[in-house]
């Protein structure tokens, strides 16, 4: 079974940075596309950024692109994501995914419990 683990969340000040980390196990693809998602109180869940399998491809929304970074170690299997320059609009719960190829086609299969980032103005 496939297991998320999401650290690295808190409460920050606009223009801080933060880096989650997201552990994952139990993989039934050696390695997998991984990626981020996030939701705001009384939004919509939207896509972050993703990192194919081996990692030489990634994608970031346009409202982070320039501020946050999405990498991985495959040794570790792990997945990060660096947000420098923090707005109070980042505020939101962030949720680790992975999907069950090495690429990220679709929606993930798999999601992690989420951990909650708060950018303070």
């Amino acid at each position: 079974q496939v297991q998320l683990v999401e650290s690295g969340g808190g409460l920050v000040q606009a223009g801080d940075s933060l880096r989650l980390a997201c552990a994952e196990s139990g993989r039934i693809f050696s390695t997998p596309a991984m990626g981020w998602f996030r939701q705001a109180p009384g939004k919509e869940r939207e896509f972050v950024a993703a990192i194919s399998g081996s990692g030489g491809y990634t994608k970031l929304v346009g409202s982070v692109k320039g501020r946050f970074t999405i990498s991985r170690e495959n040794a570790k299997n792990m997945v990060y994501l660096q947000m420098d320059s923090l707005k109070p609009e980042d505020t939101a719960v962030y949720y680790c995914t992975a999907w069950s190829g090495p690429w990220h086609i679709g929606s993930p299969e798999y999601w992690g419990q989420g951990t909650q980032v708060s950018v303070s103005s």
